[in-house]
C-alpha cells in the first residue's frame, strides 16, 4: 500500500484537477499555465538523464521536441480533420479520443530515431564535442522543417486545436490537459524507475568514470543508447503536447533559446536530481508568467538569476540528492526499485 501511496495522491491530485476544469473553476489562463508545467517536467527530466545522470552535455533538446510536435500533429491532422494535407480524414474523429496517445508515442518514438543518429557520434566524443554534435543536430532539425513546404515551412503548421475539439465533442471533457497530466506522471515514473534500477546505475558509472565503468563490464555504448533514445523519445512526446496546446507550431517554436530554457530549467533543479527537475520546471514556468509584462527584458533577469544560483549553489536546487535523501520519511511514497 505504501509503495503505491504517490502514485495515488497523484492520482487524486489530477482528479481535482480534471474536476475543476470541467466545473469551469479554473480559467483557460491558468489552465494553460499548468499544462506547460506539465511539459517543462517532462522536457526538462528527459534533458536531465543525459546532462545530468550520465554526465553529458546536450544543447540541442528543441530539436528531438520539434521532431515529435511535427509527427504528431501531421498525423492527428491526417487521421481524424477533413481538408488537411492529405485529403479527408483517415479515421472517424471521435476515434481521437483513443487514438491520440497512439500519435503521441509514434511521435516519440519518431524522436527517439533521431536520438539514436545522435548517440552514435557520442560513442566517440564527450563534452564540448557533444555539445557541438547536438546544437548541430536542433539546427539540422529547424532547417529542414523550414525547406518542407507541404508542412508549412517557415510559415509554420496549424489546426491542431481541431483535434482537441473533437475529442471534447466525443467525450466532453478537459482530454489535452487529461493526457499532459497522464504523461507527465508516466514520464516521471519511467524515469524514476530506470535511473533507481539495477541497469539504470550503469548510466551513473558512465557519468563518474567511462573507463572504469567499461573495466567493470558494463556496456558504455549501450547504456548511452539507451539513455539517448529514451531522453529523445521523451521530449517528442512533450513536443506533440506543445503542439496541441498551442493549435499552432513553426520552426522558430524550437531554436536555441528553446533548449537554452530546458537546460535553464535542468541546472535550476540540479544535475541528476528527478526532484530537482520537477522542482525547477514548476519554479521556472511560474516565474516566466510572473515576468511576463516585462517581455524580452525578462531574459535580462532570469540569466541574472541563474548567475546569481551558480555563485552561491552550483549544484542548483537539490543537487544530486532526491526529496528522499533530504526528508527520510519520504522514503516510503518513493521507494526505489531495483530490477
Amino acid at each position: 500500500m505504501q509503495r503505491h501511496l504517490a502514485l495515488m495522491l497523484y492520482i487524486a491530485i489530477c482528479g481535482l484537477i480534471v474536476f475543476l476544469v470541467k466545473a469551469e473553476w479554473i480559467n483557460a489562463y491558468i489552465q494553460i499555465v499548468i499544462m506547460f508545467i506539465g511539459i517543462n517536467i517532462m522536457l526538462s527530466s528527459s534533458l536531465n538523464l543525459v546532462n545530468g545522470y550520465m554526465g553529458e552535455f546536450s544543447c540541442g533538446h528543441a530539436g528531438f521536441m520539434a521532431v515529435g510536435a511535427y509527427v504528431t500533429s501531421i498525423l492527428n491532422m491526417w487521421f481524424f480533420t477533413k481538408g488537411n494535407l492529405f485529403g479527408d480524414a483517415l479515421f472517424s474523429p471521435s476515434l481521437s479520443v483513443i487514438l491520440f496517445p497512439v500519435t503521441l508515442l509514434i511521435g516519440g518514438a519518431c524522436a527517439a530515431l533521431i536520438g539514436l543518429l545522435v548517440a552514435i557520434p557520442s560513442f566517440k566524443t564527450r563534452g564540448d564535442y557533444l555539445a557541438i554534435i547536438t546544437l548541430a543536430v536542433n539546427y539540422i532539425i529547424k532547417s529542414a522543417i523550414e525547406n518542407i513546404q507541404t508542412i508549412g515551412g517557415a510559415r509554420g503548421f496549424m489546426g491542431m486545436r481541431k483535434v482537441v475539439n473533437a475529442m471534447s465533442d466525443t467525450v466532453p471533457l478537459p482530454w489535452l490537459m487529461i493526457w499532459i497530466l497522464v504523461f507527465t506522471g508516466l514520464t516521471v515514473v519511467v524515469l524514476h524507475r530506470f535511473v533507481s534500477s539495477t541497469f539504470g546505475k550503469g548510466v551513473v558509472a558512465v557519468r563518474d568514470d567511462e573507463i572504469a565503468a567499461e573495466i567493470m563490464s558494463v556496456n558504455t555504448q549501450r547504456m548511452k543508447l539507451i539513455a539517448f533514445m529514451l531522453s529523445s523519445g521523451l521530449a517528442g512526446i512533450a513536443g506533440g503536447l506543445f503542439a496541441h496546446v498551442l493549435g499552432y507550431i513553426n520552426p522558430g517554436s524550437f531554436t536555441i533559446m528553446k533548449s537554452t530554457e530546458i537546460m535553464v530549467m535542468v541546472y535550476l533543479g540540479g544535475m541528476g536530481s528527478l526532484s530537482g527537475s520537477v522542482m525547477s520546471a514548476i519554479l521556472f514556468t511560474v516565474l516566466m508568467e510572473f515576468l511576463r509584462p516585462l517581455q524580452l527584458f525578462k531574459w535580462v533577469l532570469i540569466p541574472l538569476l541563474l548567475i546569481i544560483l551558480m555563485m552561491f549553489r552550483p549544484e542548483g536546487i537539490m543537487g544530486h540528492r532526491e526529496l528522499p535523501d533530504m526528508f527520510p520519511k519520504l522514503r516510503r511514497l518513493f521507494p526505489s526499485r531495483e530490477v
